[in-house]
């Protein structure tokens, strides 16, 4: 299946492949770069059509509460992955002898805290391919001033999260609280900051306890548990988390977890932890975001705060919620903050 400019698809309805169907890259299975269309920059967010927001906000938005699902770009003071810790340098400016206005200077890897992981971020890493049929060779790198926005060159833009930017992630978002869900007298059985896998199983029975039935376009998140630890443990625990191997729960890299994710037909997908997935993944295991990312085109959310969230679910008794987020229009931008909210 395919798109093309003369006979648009609408893909509110359309049938879309099951995992078993998609052909393979090379050694890797599951490649869904025929689905959206040769030229696609979009991947899943494809999913979110016109009347599916219509439909989400219609059916989500019922008492005006609002959720927050940012972390504050302030967090975490020490990132893992090696990134630069955020700088934010507030400045007062003087005029005549007084304090006048205030700027704000902002500095940060834009994967440091609360993120979506863009197209450019993760390849088929032994093929150096980026999603779509494109060889990491092919993108820019460096500083690459723009002074005409009538004149940029399309290998600054191709795959760029400029395009989540301009359409925006936003639908129906469904929160299984694995925290809760998997607790046993407020314990979880496994720690977030140690290599643990969550598995399909544990996804499907949390959504059933809590009497969710999935929808092709949902915006999936998952409480694992990271920022719960992280405001809960002292500073010298929070600090060593730097210095360490980074060991993360996350879900489970598994075929299974590839047909669970795309036949469900999720938008997007999220999680409170820095990686999405069981950090790291067992040797000789491919990372989920090789398929997730450079075969799909599915977002990939890390760092989320969902702590809020959590309350007001539990609260309301429901674990659906409109979900809207504008990420940075970054041209050629590999992840941005989400600027992510929940609708009530």
């Amino acid at each position: 299946m395919s798109t093309t400019e003369s006979m648009p698809v609408d893909w509110t309805t359309a049938r879309i492949p099951a995992y078993d169907e998609l052909p393979h890259f090379r050694n890797f299975p599951g490649c869904a770069w025929g689905v959206w269309g040769t030229e696609d920059q979009l991947g899943t967010v494809n999913l979110l059509t016109n009347a599916l927001v219509k439909q989400s906000a219609a059916e989500e938005i019922r008492t005006g509460k609002t959720v927050s699902l940012n972390w504050p770009l302030n967090f975490p003071d020490k990132p893992m992955f090696g990134r630069i810790p955020p700088e934010i340098n507030l400045i007062q400016k003087q005029k005549e002898g007084r304090n006048y206005s205030r700027d704000d200077e902002i500095h940060i890897n834009t994967q440091s805290g609360t993120q979506w992981d863009g197209l450019r971020h993760f390849p088929i890493v032994e093929h150096e391919m980026f999603y779509n049929n494109t060889p990491g060779s092919t993108l820019p790198r460096g500083l690459n001033p723009m002074p005409d926005p009538h004149q940029i060159d399309p290998t600054y833009t191709r795959i760029g999260i400029q395009n989540w930017a301009d359409h925006g992630i936003c639908g129906r978002g469904v929160l299984l609280d694995l925290v809760n869900f998997l607790s046993k007298n407020g314990v979880l059985p496994y720690d977030p900051w140690t290599t643990h896998a969550i598995t399909v199983k544990e996804l499907e029975a949390c959504a059933e306890a809590q009497g969710i039935s999935f929808r092709r376009g949902d915006i999936l998140m998952l409480r694992v548990g990271f920022i719960k630890k992280y405001y809960e443990s002292a500073q010298e625990s929070r600090d060593a988390l730097r210095g360490k191997p980074e060991t993360f729960a996350g879900i489970e890299q598994s075929e299974e977890m590839k047909r669970f994710l795309w036949n469900n037909h999720f938008a997007a997908v999220a999680s409170d932890q820095p990686a999405l997935e069981n950090w790291p993944p067992s040797p000789g295991t491919p990372h989920m975001h090789q398929t997730i990312l450079g075969l799909w085109g599915m977002p990939i959310g890390e760092f989320f705060d969902l702590e809020k969230l959590a309350k007001v679910c539990a609260e309301y008794h429901r674990y659906t919620f409109f979900v809207s987020s504008w990420p940075l229009n970054i041209i050629g931008g590999a992840a941005s903050p989400p600027n992510a909210a929940a609708f009530f």
